[in-house]
């Protein structure tokens, strides 16, 4: 059997049983983009070298998270000739770097074994200058890759999507032009997959768009113009009774589309910058927009399925009938939120937790105090009953899940520097820091 083959009836027998999400981790945040896993041989506790698998160094700078298919792990990044400076923890506050760095970099896929950590293969995808600055907490290589169990697709802002097979093959290419966005500061906005086509979101400050490429070709299928300015927020593919459509987050704007790039539905009352990506949960839609730099409007929205037009709710009105709730003050900057059991966790940058009713919105708890770090990027995740927050030292904040706050411990990986969001696969914890991916297991016992 080809590899090729191997793979093409792996993936056939995964995405029709139950095991597709809980075996495989194919995008940011996982196969419906919710972060949270069943699994409960998930381990809750860790160190550098507790509860430690394997870890593999990773060379260079990259922000983009692990993605997981089968015994292959992917993900991406850039090395850098010369010195990089180091990013500043905390928050982003004083982080522009206008400067387009003048050494060469190169632009890498890599290939590890999900068992060992050991690399399978990696590919240079491009060689030189780069062409756009980024922020000093930024990297080259922040967009996570999207996997189908045949394919994985590795996104560079700025430079290209690069389509490889588990054999490491490149099968296609398509560039992506380099455009300016808000003071500098990069792109980050992973592409996903789904049916037939890859989406990819780019809003910037000169030509904002979302693409829509055949993902066996790399040809383009379509491309809508969006007005939007600069935004970090992947796209999110909604299935649901009605119809499928692609939400798109931005500051202008939360619009979204059919499979065709026509305009579905828009909602305006975003903050100036978003980056959370959109998700689903028992029925509703989740967005959120909270720059930390607005003091009036940072929203979160929970949408009803079957929205047209204008879906802006009237001044003062926190429901309407495609909105079943709405907050203007209570959302993150960077986390996306997490919906678990019926309860929304809102992880704050400056390490404060909320908790609300999923359906309604009303609070449990309202900004408990974790324990303090320089700041939390990663979006938290959940499982069984269990809450994950992983600040940018690498300590993960335990909590149990439910409407009071409950620290039950802290897991640390030794100060290693923490801004992508793990993947959870099968019994597996996946963290990459700023030197690591770590591979966290609970030893596997003996018969």
């Amino acid at each position: 059997m080809t590899p090729t083959l191997h793979h093409s009836l792996l993936a056939a027998v995964l995405l029709c049983g139950t095991s597709f999400a809980a075996e495989n981790w194919p995008q940011f945040r996982g196969a419906d983009a919710r972060g949270v896993s069943a699994n409960a041989n998930l381990p809750d506790k860790w160190s550098a070298t507790e509860n430690v698998e394997w870890k593999t160094p990773i060379p260079g700078r990259g922000w983009s998270s692990p993605v997981v298919w089968g015994e292959r792990v992917f993900l991406t990044t850039v090395i850098n000739s010369g010195d990089t400076e180091a990013p500043k923890k905390g928050l982003y506050l004083g982080g522009n770097r206008p400067e387009i760095p003048a050494t060469e970099h190169v632009w890498k896929v890599i290939c590890l074994d999900l068992a060992t950590g050991k690399p399978v293969w990696e590919k240079t995808v491009h060689q030189g200058r780069p062409q756009t600055p980024i922020h000093l907490k930024n990297s080259y290589a922040s967009e996570t890759p999207a996997t189908d169990g045949e394919r994985v697709i590795a996104c560079f802002g700025g430079v290209g999507l690069f389509c490889f097979d588990f054999e490491g093959k490149e099968l296609w290419k398509h560039p992506l032009e380099p455009r300016p966005t808000r003071a500098g500061w990069g792109t980050a906005a992973s592409p996903v997959l789904h049916g037939e086509r890859l989406y990819y979101l780019c809003d910037n400050d000169q030509q904002s768009y979302l693409l829509a490429l055949d993902k066996r070709t790399g040809k383009e299928v379509w491309r809508t113009p969006r007005d939007e300015k600069s935004n970090w927020s992947p796209p999110f593919v909604w299935q649901h009774e009605q119809r499928t459509e692609i939400v798109t987050a931005g500051s202008g704007a939360v619009r979204s589309y059919d499979l065709d790039g026509k305009l579905l539905w828009t909602l305006r009352g975003m903050s100036s910058i978003t980056i959370a990506m959109p998700y689903a949960a028992d029925g509703l839609l989740y967005v959120s927009s909270g720059y930390v730099g607005d003091k009036v409007m940072k929203s979160l929205y929970a949408i009803k399925p079957g929205a047209s037009g204008d879906i802006t709710p009237p001044e003062g009105q926190r429901s309407t009938e495609f909105i079943a709730w709405w907050d203007p003050g209570i959302a993150p900057y960077n986390p996306t939120t997490l919906v678990h059991q019926g309860k929304l966790y809102v992880l704050y940058d400056r390490g404060l937790l909320s908790c609300f009713d999923a359906k309604t919105g009303q609070p449990f708890y309202i900004k408990e105090r974790l324990p303090r770090g320089p700041g939390f990027t990663t979006s938290p995740w959940a499982v069984g009953d269990k809450i994950f927050c992983l600040d940018e030292d690498g300590n993960t904040s335990v909590l149990r899940a439910g409407d009071k706050f409950v620290l039950l411990h802290t897991n640390t990986l030794g100060g290693e520097m923490c801004m992508s969001t793990p993947a959870l696969v099968g019994d597996r914890l996946l963290i990459r820091t700023d030197r690591h991916v770590y591979s966290i297991r609970k030893p596997s016992r003996q018969p």
